[in-house]
């Protein structure tokens, strides 16, 4: 039987496929981030509600999760996809660095509540959620200071962990079964739970 420390312990292939997702998004983060400047002017009915396009930013670290299943894995792949989408010249500069670092820690938390053991659809849920709160907590104290607490902070942090949840979260779980279904991580606990096709 296996020790705790052994199955948490980090192969060289977890190493490798953490880094491909997260250098992918990294590339996707900064390509949603010319996105996210184009739509402005769709929302400016409410402008907090452009955080229903937020999770695509936060799916790293819920995919990194439920594909390494390890300690730090989704830490890692939102860090490592946030310093990416910074060298590509990222609009908001080296700011989402640490940005991404606390929302890794979001989803990392929700992982660690379940001690690493269970990765369903509700753990991904979870840790959607968690990685959203943790943006929101991020962006009301740090981009959004300045602006009205409950005609914007408010439903901005809310909405966030809405779209969190649901892209990040349902969509990270879905996206990773859909790899798993194709046998790419047939070498990953993730692959082996697939349906045989």
């Amino acid at each position: 039987m296996k020790s705790t420390t052994d199955t948490h312990r980090w192969r060289t292939i977890d190493i490798v496929v953490a880094s491909v997702i997260a250098v992918a998004f990294g590339v996707i983060f900064w390509a949603w981030g010319l996105v996210w400047s184009a739509t402005e002017g769709a929302f400016a009915f409410f402008p907090p509600a452009q955080t229903l396009l937020y999770g695509v930013w936060l799916m790293p670290a819920v995919i990194g999760g439920l594909v390494i299943r390890k300690p730090g894995a989704a830490l890692y792949c939102e860090t490592v996809a946030a310093v990416l989408s910074a060298l590509l010249g990222s609009q908001w500069a080296g700011t989402v660095i640490p940005q991404g670092i606390v929302q890794g820690i979001g989803a990392e938390l929700a992982f660690a509540a379940f001690r690493y053991r269970s990765f369903r659809l509700p753990t991904a849920v979870f840790a959607g959620a968690l990685t959203g709160l943790s943006a929101a907590l991020f962006d009301f104290f740090v981009w959004n200071v300045d602006y009205a607490l409950t005609d914007y902070r408010i439903p901005y942090a809310l909405l966030t962990i809405v779209s969190a949840t649901l892209i990040a979260g349902l969509g990270g779980w879905l996206l990773t079964n859909a790899l798993a279904n194709t046998g790419v991580l047939d070498r990953f606990p993730a692959g082996r739970n697939r349906a045989l096709i």
